[in-house]
């Protein structure tokens, strides 16, 4: 961590300020705290710095959680390299939000695996970035992000996040519908805004997904999120292999980059003609490994932005997924309180 992280940083127990122990092991190399621990002045709670990488664990966090976190970071660390198309995905995902939008914020980010979208929003002129995860990915993504001096990561509850309530924007895509509770993650998120800073969220639609719920999501959680995740590594292989021959065979993208209308998952399945196997297999991967995924309906996601918010907005993202943008306005809320 660099010590301007502790500008942002807070107690999970007691949201005081923290500060580094004597006993802080500087990078040799660059202006990174490796080692060491940082201390509450409010509740004297101490937390490690391990690996560069400060660990703002509350003391009552929940095991499935952890499970959670854990069986991801399998994932994140096996599949750690950052692509170029991650890009254009994440511009997608997170749409009407462009570049520009991230210049000269304070931004935050509720889960980060191993990086990707911290690495492309610090490049593209963040004020800073801080980027949590529950897992061990957060190293990984510490590891892709170090030399980026407006990035920090830190491993952290969403639900409890550890940093202060000072971002111009936040934002979370692919990791609500992972949470126990995915509209309290919601509020969580938004929490840690400003009033009149902005926050975005992807997350996992029931529309469009139905023969997941009906089919995939009673083997994920009877048989697959209990398997040793190297054992479902292999196992992935198959499906996935059929699933990236179907993508080859029928959704060539057209000249406008739209896929096959007339075909289930045209679009989404266009976008992912020129992915490698490797990736195809990482998303088969992801839908069974975890041992907690919603899949939402609009009327469950919808009320999330209906108060404390304006500006609102939520849109169905090629039709399986939804993504959501609004201002936080808690002027709004003391007036309706």
């Amino acid at each position: 961590m660099r010590p301007e992280a502790l500008n942002f940083i807070v107690c999970p127990n007691c949201a005081g300020d923290l500060y580094l122990g004597g006993e802080a092991s500087p990078s040799a190399g660059d202006a990174h705290i490796m080692s060491g621990t940082l201390a509450c002045r409010g509740c004297a709670s101490q937390f490690a710095i391990r690996n560069g990488v400060p660990i703002l664990l509350p003391a009552d966090l929940a095991s499935v959680k952890l499970e959670t976190a854990s069986r991801f970071a399998e994932e994140w660390t096996r599949w750690s390299d950052l692509r170029d198309y991650y890009e254009q995905e994440f511009f997608d995902w997170v749409a009407p939000l462009t570049a520009k939008d991230f210049e000269n914020q304070l931004v935050f980010e509720g889960g980060c695996g191993k990086g990707r979208h911290t690495a492309i929003v610090a490049s593209h002129g963040a004020k800073a970035i801080v980027s949590l995860d529950l897992g061990e990915s957060a190293f990984v993504a510490f590891a892709h992000t170090r030399q980026l001096g407006n990035a920090h990561v830190i491993i952290g509850d969403l639900l409890n996040p550890p940093v202060r309530p000072i971002f111009d924007l936040a934002f979370s895509v692919g990791v609500l519908h992972h949470l126990p509770d995915p509209a309290a993650g919601f509020r969580s998120l938004a929490s840690r805004v400003k009033d009149g800073g902005r926050v975005a969220f992807w997350v996992y639609g029931h529309e469009g997904n139905e023969w997941i719920t009906k089919f995939v999501d009673p083997v994920r959680k009877a048989v697959t999120s209990k398997v040793p995740a190297p054992f479902l590594r292999i196992a992935a292989v198959p499906p996935a292999f059929a699933l990236w021959a179907v993508i080859k065979l029928f959704y060539r993208p057209r000249a406008n980059g739209k896929g096959p209308a007339k075909l289930p998952y045209g679009d989404y399945f266009a976008a992912l003609y020129h992915y490698p196997f490797d990736e195809i297999h990482a998303n088969v991967f992801d839908q069974l490994v975890t041992p907690v995924a919603y899949y939402l309906r609009e009327d469950e996601v919808r009320p999330w932005l209906e108060s404390g918010f304006r500006d609102a907005a939520l849109r169905s993202h090629r039709g399986y997924s939804w993504t959501g943008l609004a201002t936080v306005s808690r002027t709004k809320v003391a007036v309706a309180d």
